[in-house]
């Protein structure tokens, strides 16, 4: 992360991929005039609210079950460091950088409407965070939707906990100080807009969407991979068949394989050789397209979340007429349920996909070495990577749960359905982690099987693919250390993409 590209939010419509290249990049978030504008216009309420003594729920009263306790002017600086430190109790392993900062991402995009009556200075503190590379570490778990996870960020505010600051770990209070920052001030409503809304399960979201993106781009070209090697009847890709489905994803997966396979002798000479192949070759575009289905409806529902304003209260009006609102946006329904069902997409991808690895070790129906190295016996060869992907296939079917089924009662009565979004959000980027070891598996084995069959006969994507995969990994000739083979592979799929059918891939950022 060591971009100075200036990025600006405020003026439109935000997508998934503008939360990623700043999570990851370390690009220099801004926001517009109209934002900030629009944030002052929303403190000025709050202000009045304060000079006037009037009463509004989270402004001066206190929170949840206790939201019929007023409180008095001099109490709400307290009340919002307090709710910090009472709301930072997550425990478990910490998130990564580009998690947190996707959180903090998320996080910006909602007070930027301006209707959540945060200090200006607070939001310009979490822009600080980003853009010095001070990344708050965050516990995993504790969220059963939102709270816990952005109060480790608001604590880092104000100089409380532990960061993450070029290379180390060091104290909030150490690495604002050396960035030339002071702990931010914080006033009334402050801590609990810090902890309210949906920024850490839609900022998770925003991640997974990029995870399974690539996944959804790699599962084609290592499918096209294992059709080839397994000499698949290329007939059930005819463009006028896969048209009789409406699904425009159905035709774009049918269409990818055609072109990766354009050119291949293997496909020409195995042309009617068995009438049909197994489900898990000649269901590829309706598998994959379906789903690619999956992913649009998720990244609709996402980006939905990601452009909402989502705090509780809410700030509305002027202050010649206001409004604040408890009301429920903070309740992550519909992120939750789009992580949950493309936990279940990504679980599907990484289940056909070892359904034909596991064709390519078997020689009963691959009509190529057993487990693919030339002398079975004294040599196991690829027998046990299928294991592997057989027991990450297990796992993804758990993770493919729905969380959002899980339901508990919180803040005695007060919230008493969750969403469990974050939850979703999180075992959806664990899954996609799996599925990236899956397909690398496949990647390896269908790789092997085109050496065995001749590889100058391949197509020119899937040519091209293995290309890509023997400047990291050589073809096996004797058992050797399978492990760093399957990594290698993966961090090809992680990074590496095939953006032309015509020429061989390059990096990631050129896709």
């Amino acid at each position: 992360m060591t971009t100075t590209e200036q990025v600006m939010w405020g003026d439109s419509r935000l997508h998934w991929q503008e939360v990623v290249k700043v999570a990851k990049s370390g690009a220099h978030l801004q926001l517009s005039e109209a934002a900030w504008q629009r944030i002052d216009a929303a403190r000025e309420i709050v202000r009045l609210i304060v000079a006037e003594g009037q009463i509004a729920y989270g402004i001066n009263t206190g929170l949840g079950a206790l939201c019929n306790i007023t409180l008095a002017e001099d109490q709400l600086s307290q009340l919002s460091r307090n709710t910090l430190m009472s709301h930072a109790c997550g425990v478990g392993p910490k998130l990564n950088e580009v998690q947190a900062r996707a959180i903090i991402c998320a996080a910006i995009a909602n007070y930027s409407h301006g209707k959540s009556g945060i200090s200006p200075v607070v939001v310009q503190g979490l822009l600080a965070l980003l853009n010095h590379g001070i990344t708050p570490l965050i516990p995993a778990q504790g969220s059963v939707g939102y709270l816990t996870h952005m109060a480790h960020v608001g604590l880092a505010l104000i100089g409380i906990g532990n960061v993450s600051y070029r290379g180390e770990t060091v104290t909030a209070a150490q690495a604002l100080a050396s960035a030339g920052l002071s702990p931010c001030p914080l006033g009334a409503k402050d801590g609990l807009s810090l902890v309210n809304g949906t920024p850490c399960m839609t900022g998770l979201a925003c991640l997974a969407l990029g995870e399974a993106s690539r996944l959804l781009d790699w599962a084609d070209v290592t499918g096209a991979m294992s059709f080839e090697a397994l000499r698949g009847q290329i007939a059930a890709f005819d463009a006028e068949i896969l048209a009789l489905k409406e699904s425009e994803n159905v035709q774009v997966v049918g269409e990818r394989l055609r072109q990766l396979l354009t050119g291949s002798e293997i496909i020409a000479r195995a042309k009617g050789v068995r009438t049909q192949d197994a489900l898990s070759l000649r269901s590829i575009p309706q598998i994959h397209g379906a789903c690619r289905d999956q992913f649009d409806h998720a990244v609709r529902q996402i980006e939905t979340e990601l452009n909402a304003a989502t705090d509780n209260p809410l700030v509305l009006g002027t202050t010649a007429n206001w409004r604040v609102v408890s009301q429920a946006n903070p309740h992550g329904q519909s992120v939750a349920m789009a992580a949950d069902v493309l936990a279940i997409a990504l679980a599907e991808i990484g289940s056909v996909a070892e359904r034909r690895l596991d064709r390519l070790i078997n020689p009963l129906v691959s009509g190529l070495p057993a487990f693919l190295v030339a002398q079975p016996g004294v040599n196991s060869g690829m027998m046990i990577a299928q294991y592997v992907a057989a027991s990450l296939c297990g796992e993804n079917r758990q993770l493919a749960q729905p969380a959002v089924l899980d339901n508990y009662v919180t803040s005695g009565l007060q919230e008493d359905h969750l969403s469990m979004g974050t939850n979703a959000a999180l075992k959806l980027l664990k899954l996609a982690e799996n599925t990236y070891q899956i397909l690398a598996i496949e990647y390896l084995l269908a790789a092997q099987a085109l050496d065995f069959l001749g590889v100058d006969n391949a197509g020119e994507g899937t040519t091209c693919a293995w290309a890509m995969l023997r400047e990291q990994v050589a073809v096996w000739q004797e058992d050797r250390w399978l492990a760093p083979e399957i990594e290698k592979a993966a961090e090809v799929i992680k990074t590496r993409c095939l953006f032309s059918w015509r020429r061989c891939a390059g990096p990631a950022s050129h896709c």
